[in-house]
């Protein structure tokens, strides 16, 4: 099922940084190094289309270091792009980024024409505990859950270096189904728009092939009796078998499967299994590719009802008793364009 997160506060935000973006120099994007190509927000490149733009993959400490390198040489690929990687132990993180964008700007700086710099992100991708670290204090609100900060602060980085800082924000609609996932098993949707077992069979799915070794280490599966091992689970199966393994079970032995969903979910977050990437540049380029598609027949369809509604406009009165069964048909179809024909519920 297509999973969506945009609650008010985030149109707020849309808006107040359409209004900020003509004075600014830079845009900062903080992506979750984890899920690089989900993480970066397509509604925010349309906001901020033309500015030098720096891509900074946060918790790269946490994630598969090769992917980082494939993840950083496709942005470092796109005209007015710089991109790196970041972690918790960086020691300056404000120089490094004040560099980096003094080197995209190269025009901007000093007491006449001040750098102004505007730092975005999802929500949960580390921005205030970067900004923390960069200032020296406490200045923004940290913490697990997603849309805790929620105005924009103004930070001098440096005499002629203004960071803005904007509250978290996803976009109205994420087409790229797997993004959905993505975004919600890493804590930047809040628990109340998914079904935590059906994400956490997809973390599963997702993680299962390349990192086996990671989840036989961390629930001590290796020692499985079937020939087979892991291979020979299902994902639901093995997400049983977890809560199993990690004392997940209510009276009767029978496995409690929210439970189980909560351990994965909370092991993946935490980087209990290791530095995991969930997805390659040519993975989420076909993802996106799919997603676009689905988007196109969607719109399609919608402009097939407006035209047949228009055409109907001009019907007689006695044909108003047909109402209900095109009102169903219109149900029936936006079913259809946010789930999908497999997905409705």
């Amino acid at each position: 099922m297509s999973i969506q997160w945009f609650p008010g506060h985030m149109n707020v935000t849309r808006k107040a940084i359409a209004e900020r973006v003509p004075d600014i120099d830079v845009v900062i994007e903080l992506l979750d190094a984890r899920l690089p190509g989900s993480s970066a927000n397509p509604l925010l490149a349309e906001l901020t289309r033309g500015k030098p733009a720096l891509k900074v993959l946060n918790k790269q400490d946490l994630a598969d270091p090769e992917r980082t390198r494939l993840w950083l040489a496709h942005y470092q690929a796109q005209v007015g792009t710089h991109a790196f990687g970041l972690d918790a132990s960086e020691p300056a993180p404000a120089k490094r980024l004040i560099d980096a964008c003094r080197a995209l700007a190269p025009n901007r700086g000093g007491m006449v024409k001040p750098m102004r710099v505007l730092i975005c992100g999802i929500p949960n991708v580390g921005k205030s505990t970067l900004m923390n670290s960069m200032v020296g204090q406490r200045s923004a609100k940290t913490g697990d859950e997603p849309g805790i900060t929620k105005v924009e602060q103004k930070i001098l980085l440096a005499s002629d270096f203004y960071l803005f800082d904007t509250p978290g924000m996803l976009w109205p609609r994420v087409s790229v189904i797997e993004a959905g996932y993505h975004l919600a098993a890493s804590g930047a949707i809040g628990r109340n728009a998914f079904d935590e077992e059906d994400v956490a069979l997809e973390l599963l799915a997702r993680v299962r092939g390349p990192y086996r070794d990671r989840l036989e280490a961390r629930y001590k599966l290796a020692g499985l009796k079937d020939v087979k091992g892991l291979d020979a689970l299902t994902d639901s199966e093995l997400l049983e078998l977890i809560g199993r393994k990690r004392g997940g079970l209510m009276p009767g032995g029978i496995v409690n499967r929210q439970k189980a969903s909560e351990i994965v979910l909370h092991d993946f977050r935490s980087g209990a299994w290791g530095r995991i990437t969930l997805e390659t540049p040519d993975e989420f380029a076909l993802w996106h590719a799919a997603g676009e598609q689905r988007e196109a027949e969607r719109a399609a369809r919608k402009a097939a009802r407006l035209a047949a509604r228009s055409k109907g406009s001009g019907r007689r009165a006695d044909d108003a008793g047909d109402a209900p069964d095109d009102l169903d048909a219109d149900i029936d179809d936006d079913l259809d364009d946010d789930y999908g024909e497999d997905d409705k519920v």
